[in-house]
């Protein structure tokens, strides 16, 4: 088997984890851990297996200019991100967060155009009005009487969030993927957000009743704090050493497909009008707007 086929495989694999993801981790909140709570061992996880496979990396040392970008990129991507991902969850449903979730390359390409000058063409300004009408779409007319979920208008706005969170956290932390090894960079971020989150996280993680939690929801924890958090991330790295970083970012729009199919066969969700027309134009307008142009067209913006 070639390392093209491995790493497409790798790729593969991460987004079918990141799919499975929204249902397993709401089956065990709130009932067994609170999501604050889940953020507390799934940042305190991941900084501990970081800090151990950063002993095969290269040793670097972080240079004082860097600690503020640092500092930033986690309270963006392991913090604001995380902890609005998984209290939305509890208020809301797996496919809702499948679906909005998607929305990040659009949210890149957004603060791109803010902050980079990046010119936003005539294709990519109709991506992001379609996925922010899908968006709006869930958050408006989504609402559903549902015991496991009691907020749902507030669970997506949560989700829109999440993903912005984590498309500033991808702009921003561009440099430092360039100058430091992804070990060391992982090690100091996850460790920098338990730091952050520990005032919000530890009261959450304190009520755990971890003798009466079943063997199941100790299962469930493991997934979040081993498949979600670590090995998708080290799955999507080794994509990236055999792959182009668009061709690893399409892999995105296989999340909805994988998250609606696992929720609807485990019973855990189901599927309404509304939320097909939504994901129809949050998929729809994330292509547009992560579509490059054509070599030797120019659009009118550009002419």
């Amino acid at each position: 088997m070639s390392k093209r086929t491995l790493a497409i495989l790798a790729a593969i694999g991460a987004t079918v984890i990141y799919g499975i993801n929204h249902t397993v981790a709401k089956g065990v909140m709130p009932m067994h851990v609170q999501p604050f709570g889940f953020i507390f061992l799934r940042v305190g996880g991941a900084a501990i297996l970081f800090w151990l496979i950063s002993i095969l990396g290269p040793k670097q040392k972080i240079e004082k200019r860097d600690w503020g970008r640092l500092f930033v990129c986690s309270l963006l991507g392991m913090s604001i991100n995380m902890l609005s991902f998984f209290k939305g969850l509890q208020l809301s449903t797996p496919i809702n967060s499948a679906v909005l979730v998607t929305i990040t390359p659009i949210i890149v390409v957004v603060i791109s155009a803010l902050f980079l000058r990046e010119k936003i063409t005539l294709n990519k300004g109709l991506g992001i009005a379609m996925g922010f009408v899908g968006a709006l779409g869930l958050i408006l007319f989504g609402a559903e009487i549902r015991q496991d979920a009691p907020n749902i208008p507030l669970g997506n706005s949560l989700f829109i969030l999440n993903a912005t969170a984590y498309g500033a956290y991808l702009v921003v932390v561009k440099k430092l993927i360039e100058k430091y090894h992804p070990f060391t960079l992982m090690k100091w971020l996850f460790s920098m957000a338990f730091i952050i989150n520990l005032p919000i996280t530890l009261p959450e993680v304190l009520e755990i009743e971890w003798s009466t939690m079943p063997l199941w929801a100790y299962g469930s924890v493991a997934f979040v704090v081993i498949g979600t958090t670590f090995l998708t991330y080290l799955f999507n790295i080794f994509a990236l050493t055999e792959l182009k970083a668009s061709s690893v970012g399409a892999f995105v729009y296989m999340q909805p497909l994988v998250g609606i199919l696992f929720a609807l066969s485990s019973g855990k969700d189901h599927l309404t009008l509304i939320k097909i027309l939504a994901m129809a134009f949050v998929l729809v307008g994330v292509y547009l707007a992560s579509k490059k142009p054509r070599r030797g067209i120019k659009h009118p913006e550009e002419a």
